[in-house]
């Protein structure tokens, strides 16, 4: 018979990672799809909310920016007790907010930080103020592992349009250039049959990744599903590329699970949880 006043010897913690992200009322992405992410892949997700956003799957009504303090309260709350052995950054939508993250990635040594620069919905609407285009950049870019900019966010970033995998490997390099230490160029967003993504690493190291595109109308939310699912594997103790490799595998085969399924009106949510993993233990440290 176990002694309930007895304490259980503490030897495992889970795999943690913070999402610093807005949340989305439909629950497709935003913070529900990276706690969803996170909990599919083992790994204990927590949050610090950037915004809300009333949305759906046809589009974003409204969004209300949490207080910078109020952001600054979240992360230390979190990390000055739980700790994170990741980090996914999301939706910031004003310069302040951008500069909170940055100060608090500072303030607690936060490493294999994953930034999402999400500036634009899946239904156009935009994300985020101009003038926190250039403080994520010069703020957020050196701080972060890697950067998962998509087609028209790094068409934004650069400035121009990107038409073809060359155009892809320029944007890339310029990203390096403004300061980021890998970038992972997502080409969903261009025609053709196969979808083609560049991880570049400050080493000069170019790695093309291409699988035949999944037809499906269901794609809300794999920007954030992307790297919150590298988020959780650098937790697991992977490599980057292997990372971006098994969040890929991840992300297409929630994608494949959620095609036949209806959700919303319009651009519906992948399927999360079409094989969950059990939660994983790490030896304690």
């Amino acid at each position: 018979m176990v002694n309930e006043t007895s304490e259980v010897p503490h030897v495992f913690e889970y795999p943690r990672i913070l999402s610093i992200a807005g949340s989305d009322s439909g629950g497709g992405a935003g913070i529900q799809a990276d706690l969803k992410t996170f909990a599919a892949l083992g790994c204990y997700g927590m949050t610090a909310i950037t915004a809300l956003t009333a949305q759906n799957t046809l589009g974003v009504r409204a969004i209300h920016g949490v207080p910078a303090q109020m952001l600054r309260d979240q992360i230390d709350a979190v990390i000055e007790d739980i700790g994170a052995h990741a980090v996914k950054i999301g939706m910031l939508h004003s310069p302040e907010i951008v500069q909170t993250v940055a100060e608090a990635i500072d303030r607690h040594a936060l490493q294999k930080v994953v930034l999402d620069p999400v500036m634009v919905a899946t239904s156009g609407a935009v994300l985020i103020d101009n003038p926190a285009i250039a403080v994520l950049v010069r703020e957020l870019f050196p701080r972060a592992l890697v950067v998962t900019p998509n087609l028209d966010e790094s068409s934004l970033l650069v400035g121009r349009p990107l038409f073809n995998e060359r155009d892809m490997e320029a944007a890339a390099q310029e990203m390096l250039a403004m300061g980021a230490n890998a970038v992972l160029l997502k080409g969903g967003h261009m025609s053709g049959d196969l979808v083609c993504d560049l991880l570049l690493t400050k080493n000069g190291a170019a790695h093309w990744m291409r699988a035949p595109r999944i037809h499906t109308a269901n794609t809300h939310g794999t920007g954030c599903t992307l790297s919150s699912a590298i988020a959780a594997n650098l937790a697991l103790g992977a490599t980057l590329l292997e990372s971006v490799k098994g969040a890929r595998s991840y992300v297409r085969a929630a994608l494949t699970a959620g095609s036949t399924v209806r959700t919303g009106a319009g651009s519906g949510p992948l399927n999360h949880s079409h094989a969950p993993l059990a939660m994983q233990l790490k030896p304690l440290r």
